[in-house]
């Protein structure tokens, strides 16, 4: 389904809301079509620093962001490594995980099922892309990649019909992909999901390391954050949430209790403050004038003055791949 207003940034008013007041320099390390670094500015940042992966992100911001001046500085690159590009101490970061409503909306993009375009999925516009991965991974990885990133129950099911079709002629378009998916499960009833959304959205976390990149991005915002520097985090599945909550718990020197998915982390000094122990869902108001925050949630939390090091991965519930 295509959202009425597919560039309202989600959860952008509990964001200033309780992260206010709203000054120094701030990162927005998923610039997109610039929703967050444009609502920081003019809530009183002296400036944001955007970061993208996309080119297409950054050429567009050039154009919505001459108006800021060298109040807007824009970087190419990925947030995993958001310290370095942020060249100093920040006063807060925003990060919105996830492809961007601009991406889904592009058929040549290869992100969505909706429109038919070729089967891409790479934010960057480089490297390995989904096409790659669904016609050459072997039909054991191409179940892992559905089962432990997309979370689909029927992932053995749909990589042996993967498999199987790519075997009469390379699969090159979202609209084929989406048959076979679909072919593979019961129809949909009325107001769920198409049934390929979970496989996309596996294949689109695999071309884009995006859970690896997370972590990477959490550490680096320790390490780029004041004594006092704000951090939020928008996350849109379940497995995003599940790592960020765990990573800003073990930093808040939580530890946690263990379970099938992860072993017991220890107490740590406390590197970051807590704002709220649950994660922030939109309200009533919000999902009416946009649907796409249905499953947003939002965490937020403060750095302290302790000395930023490396998380205990093992204990954040990363989804384990034997190969991607």
């Amino acid at each position: 389904m295509q959202d009425a207003s597919p560039h309202i940034p989600v959860l952008l008013t509990p964001i200033l809301t309780h992260l206010a007041p709203i000054s120094g320099v701030w990162l927005d390390g998923t610039l997109g079509a610039g929703g967050y670094a444009r609502a920081l500015l003019q809530a009183g940042a002296a400036q944001v620093i955007g970061v993208d992966r996309d080119p297409l992100a950054l050429d567009m911001a050039r154009d919505w962001g001459a108006e800021y001046g060298d109040r807007l500085r824009l970087v190419a690159g990925n947030f995993a490594q958001l310290d370095e590009h942020a060249g100093g101490p920040l006063d807060g970061i925003v990060l919105d995980l996830g492809v961007s409503s601009m991406q889904l909306d592009l058929p040549e993009r290869g992100f969505s099922f909706s429109k038919d375009g070729p089967l891409d999925m790479r934010m960057s516009q480089s490297g390995r892309s989904a096409r790659d991965i669904v016609n050459t991974a072997s039909e054991e990885v191409l179940a892992d990649i559905l089962f432990h990133y997309g979370e689909e129950r029927a992932s053995r099911r749909i990589a042996r019909a993967i498999v199987k079709a790519r075997q009469d002629a390379p699969i090159e378009r979202t609209g084929q992909l989406a048959q076979i998916v679909a072919a593979c499960l019961p129809r949909p009833k009325p107001g769920q999901s198409h049934p390929a959304t979970r496989s996309f959205q596996g294949l689109r976390i695999a071309v884009n390391a995006e859970f690896d990149a997370l972590v990477d991005g959490l550490e680096a915002a320790e390490r780029a954050l004041k004594p006092g520097g704000k951090l939020a985090v928008v996350s849109f599945h379940s497995l995003e949430d599940r790592i960020v909550k765990r990573f800003l718990a073990q930093r808040a020197g939580q530890g946690g209790g263990g379970n099938r998915f992860a072993p017991e982390a220890p107490q740590t000094e406390a590197r970051f403050k807590l704002l709220e122990k649950k994660g922030i869902a939109a309200d009533d108001a919000e999902l009416a004038l946009n649907p796409r925050a249905r499953s947003a949630r939002l965490r937020l939390a403060l750095r302290t003055d302790a000395p930023a090091g490396p998380a205990d991965r093992s204990g954040l519930g990363l989804p384990r791949m034997t190969e991607v």
